[in-house]
């Protein structure tokens, strides 16, 4: 929750200060910003690589928990599909984007954000930002309803890391694995996906 509100709260800032205060052009150019993807990716290809147990997992689990990730992924669609009808700002491919963003705010808004602008971009920030969120709040709720695997899909790429303890703690440890699973799938499938239905249609 504090990484999440940490997040929102740099992102206002920047707003603000990008409205009232001087910014040199070199700083708003798309160069610089290229170097900053360019790096982020660098070190999320360094974390999935270096951590060797969610390697160990994806090799050992049996076939059927790949459908976890899959549900995720399908129900994620179909949701930002329906939605998509109700919005006219944001086209059906953004909407799209957007949801394969699977709670990776930091990433999927700035692959969005060069591909399709910014206001795509800025509501894939607060989308993702809130689907994280909503995992952390409601994970019992979701469990009592929906059942064990239900806080996974909602946590999406997150189940991996920054939701994986709230998704323990009302699930038990033994869904400790295929929340990392799950999100170890979705986290690399991300910029894959989001780059393929922006530019693919």
């Amino acid at each position: 929750m504090r990484g999440s509100l940490i997040i929102v709260l740099s992102f206002i800032c920047g707003i603000i200060i990008g409205l009232f205060i001087f910014i040199p052009e070199f700083l708003r150019d798309d160069e610089l910003s290229n170097f900053v993807l360019y790096g982020l990716m660098f070190f999320v290809g360094i974390n999935i690589g270096a951590d060797k147990n969610s390697w160990r997992i994806i090799k050992k689990v049996k076939l059927k928990i790949v459908l976890v990730p899959l549900s995720a992924i399908i129900g994620t669609l179909a949701g930002v599909s329906v939605i998509s009808i109700f919005i006219r700002d944001i086209t059906f491919r953004e909407s799209l984007a957007i949801g394969s963003g699977f709670g990776y705010y930091s990433l999927s808004s700035i692959f969005i954000s060069k591909i399709a602008g910014s206001v795509p971009g800025v509501v894939a920030l607060l989308s993702n930002i809130m689907r994280e969120v909503a995992t952390l709040l409601m994970a019992p709720l979701f469990v009592r309803y929906f059942g064990k695997l239900a806080p996974i899909a909602a946590g999406g790429a997150t189940s991996m890391d920054t939701t994986l303890p709230v998704i323990t703690k009302f699930t038990g440890t033994e869904y400790a694995i295929i929340a990392v699973f799950s999100g170890t799938v979705l986290t690399i499938l991300v910029p894959f996906l989001v780059t393929f239905i922006l530019t693919a249609f």
